[in-house]
């Protein structure tokens, strides 16, 4: 399996590549934002490690652009540790998963890991309840044929629910879905989101099926 390492630090990024190697991984290395996404869009790879702050163009940038043209291959951004804004704006521009700087190396190949375990999304077929329907090649949502602007946040917590369609999702793994398991942020935003979806995908059509179960998590209904 090939990894694309994108990092300006070039001792950074010779270390995870030095790592990732011997587990048994090809590394590609690249320290410049524009070099990085001509690579993502040439190359085979498994998944990418991409670094917010590059020459040339962002790590957010990068990301948005293979996002828009339908390159779904896994992306876990390199973030500065407890910046709030630079987490959120990782997965709302279509990133993975994200990690803060510094990490441990046993971290980043673990995520990484579950990146590419993950199903890509152009392999996917749809996911349903009722006339609920998430299209994850082209990540749109519609219900009863009109479509709903999502953020990437609002869609990950959605299709995390419609996964498994009339059973309850615990809240941690709801968190952990949306969030990473490591954040520390305000422990109410998982209800903050579903609300938001509920706003988006159930009151405009005068339906209730996202629900909460208390002190568990939440299901939403698989027909109705």
């Amino acid at each position: 399996m090939r990894i694309l390492v994108v990092d300006d630090e070039e001792a950074l990024a010779e270390a995870i590549a030095e790592g990732l190697t011997d587990e048994g991984f090809t590394v590609d290395i690249v320290h410049d934002g524009r070099e990085a996404l001509w690579l993502a869009r040439e190359g085979n790879y498994s998944a990418i490690v991409l670094d917010v702050l590059l020459p040339g163009m962002d790590g957010f940038a990068v990301c948005q652009e293979l996002r828009r043209t339908a390159d779904w291959t896994p992306v876990l951004m390199l973030t500065v540790r407890n910046a709030v804004r630079d987490d959120r704006d990782a997965l709302d521009l279509g990133a993975d998963d994200f990690l803060g700087k510094p990490f441990d190396f046993s971290v980043l190949l673990a995520r990484l890991r579950a990146l590419i375990r993950r199903p890509r999304a152009n392999t996917l077929p749809p996911a349903r309840a009722g006339d609920l329907e998430l299209d994850l090649r082209l990540h749109t949502c519609r219900r009863a044929g009109t479509e709903i602007s999502l953020s990437v946040r609002e869609f990950t917590l959605l299709h995390a629910l419609l996964e498994r369609p009339g059973t309850v999702v615990p809240r941690h793994e709801l968190r952990d879905r949306v969030w990473g398991w490591d954040f520390e942020g305000n422990p109410g935003i998982l209800d903050v989101y579903i609300g938001y979806l509920r706003n988006k995908v159930d009151r405009p059509f005068g339906l209730d099926t996202i629900r909460t179960v208390r002190g568990v998590g939440y299901l939403i209904e698989a027909e109705r």
